[in-house]
């Protein structure tokens, strides 16, 4: 087993509902106010109620000072990649090195069509990635002139701007070439909702296997677990979900959950938390931010992860 080796971080999973805008914003507020280290914002451009994911970053990047952003995931399908590469260096650039890009293949198809994009294979969506990923690096490289003429992508351009940092790509990832691939030329991986718990450890050592046959530290690549829940202050939830959908909801005390997280971290490897609210909240915000963080890390730095009950 490979272990985890970097700092772990917490972040909230935002939806950009056009609904309340303000709300949105004080969302945002309240993270960057208690500490939280990134926020990620859903990009559904074909949900009618939703803001642009992009462009909302965009905006909130210049509210905040700390925080970091990302999408998660951007939809490539209905945004190619030379684009992306443009819009993301100039988000990194105007915050000052705050922006990390989420990436995924696409997934719902009818939307996907609906408006203007492709329908592709499972296939074709690996193929897509792994060219995106080639354009999007290339063209973070200024400087230069590329070719690049793939089976789903064919861009010939000048390259840059440069990001203000190294952008990380981070993949939504679950079937079996995807998980390939992101050991092979990814950043991070954000463990899907839609897989089960007891899908995710052979999913982690299958991207080791490709990290390892690549070249790479397996532990350069983060690997992000997405916990949707409600912090309480009477234990519902008191151990960790091992089986059953992505998405079952958490909730208990901020003692409980220090103690599911610890255990995600030694015994799962993951190194990055995203907290889904299970109810739109700003003091789930906060008691997150304040209560469960500071005695995560606490259960972290002691260990106790390894000493969780094991079935």
């Amino acid at each position: 087993m490979v272990t985890a080796t970097n700092p772990v971080q917490f972040g909230v999973f935002l939806s950009p509902q056009s609904i309340d805008i303000g709300r949105l914003r004080e969302q945002v507020q309240t993270a960057e106010t208690a500490g939280m280290d990134y926020v990620s914002i859903q990009d559904h451009p074909y949900v009618p109620v939703f803001l642009d994911t992009f462009a909302l970053i965009g905006t909130l990047i210049g509210e905040t000072e700390r925080l970091r952003f990302m999408p998660n995931v951007a939809n490539l399908p209905l945004r190619p990649p030379a684009m992306l590469a443009k819009t993301s260096a100039t988000l990194d650039l105007l915050s000052g090195g705050r922006f990390e890009l989420g990436l995924g293949g696409g997934y719902n198809w009818p939307g996907i069509v609906g408006m203007g994009g492709p329908h592709l294979t499972p296939g074709q969506v690996v193929t897509a990635v792994d060219e995106a990923i080639s354009v999007l690096r290339a063209l973070w490289t200024p400087g230069h002139k590329i070719n690049l003429q793939g089976k789903q992508y064919a861009v010939e351009a000048e390259t840059g701007p440069a990001p203000a940092h190294d952008i990380g790509i981070w993949l939504g990832a679950m079937g079996p070439r995807m998980l390939d691939l992101l050991g092979r030329r990814a950043n991070a991986w954000i463990a899907p909702m839609g897989t089960g718990y007891e899908t995710k450890p052979a999913a982690q050592n299958r991207i080791d296997t490709a990290a390892t046959a690549a070249g790479r530290r397996p532990t350069e690549i983060r690997r992000v677990i997405q916990l949707v829940g409600s912090v309480t202050d009477r234990a519902i939830t008191t151990e960790r979900p091992r089986t059953g959908p992505g998405n079952q909801p958490i909730r208990t005390t901020p003692e409980y959950w220090a103690r599911i997280i610890a255990e995600f971290v030694h015994q799962e490897r993951f190194d990055t938390v995203n907290f889904i609210l299970e109810h739109d909240s700003i003091e789930q915000i906060t008691r997150f931010a304040t209560e469960v963080v500071p005695a995560a890390r606490a259960a972290i730095a002691q260990g106790a992860g390894d000493h969780g009950t094991r079935h």
